[in-house]
């Protein structure tokens, strides 16, 4: 969807601050923040995918003021709430009004290690051979969901160069909303900046996406 998140090439929100040794949280509640979400993920209650819908979704004020692990607590929230795993009044008052209902799988602290490294493969298996080959100029599709993509709005109706196949994988659009996996071809396509920013911006910048099958046509 065309939501928040996708700032690319949009101004007025002033440079991007780089903080020198910049530590993974910055408040004992961001370690929460992240702990809790981790561990709702590996109940297998939704996919990464819909998580990443769920925060993207959010109304723009809410998202563009809200700090990063905000976010991923109050798009945690809306998934709680969207499986019935708590009420809107147990948030309320941050604490269980009734018996916890029942998850595929609890992740305890003993395992949180040996999952993290196994991680979340997507790539797949399909007989369908890939339709574009290294090399191919290819074009991005003009397109305005309000479902999840991971097709970047600044990237939409442009040229680029499959540069590498990766293989098939887990297509987000479907698996974020409960249409299946639905695996395909992704690649990585290759774009010149003047291409994506317009001509006056770096001629000698090059942007490189990795791309789903269903997004590209031949040029």
């Amino acid at each position: 969807m065309n939501g928040a998140q996708d700032l690319g090439g949009q101004m007025g929100f002033g440079p991007i601050e780089l903080e020198d040794n910049e530590p993974n949280f910055h408040a004992a509640w961001e370690e929460r923040a992240f702990a809790l979400t981790l561990a709702m993920g590996a109940t297998g209650s939704w996919t990464i995918d819909t998580s990443r819908f769920a925060r993207e979704s959010l109304p723009p004020a809410d998202y563009l003021s809200s700090s990063y692990y905000e976010i991923w607590t109050k798009g945690l929230e809306k998934l709680l709430l969207d499986k019935e795993l708590v009420t809107a009044e147990e948030l309320k008052q941050g604490k269980a009004l009734g018996p916890a209902k029942p998850v595929a799988r609890v992740l305890t602290a003993e395992t949180v290690a040996p999952v993290l490294a196994k991680g979340g493969p997507a790539d797949r298996e399909q007989e369908q051979p890939a339709r574009f080959r290294v090399g191919d100029r290819v074009r991005t599709k003009r397109m305005h969901p309000e479902t999840h993509t991971r097709l970047p709005r600044y990237a939409r109706d442009a040229e680029g160069v499959i540069e590498v196949i990766h293989g098939v994988h887990v297509f987000p659009d479907s698996n974020a909303h409960g249409k299946g996996e639905q695996p395909t071809w992704l690649y990585s396509v290759a774009f010149k900046g003047t291409d994506i920013w317009g001509e006056d911006s770096d001629p000698k910048l090059t942007l490189r996406i990795d791309l789903w099958e269903p997004y590209l046509d031949i040029a």
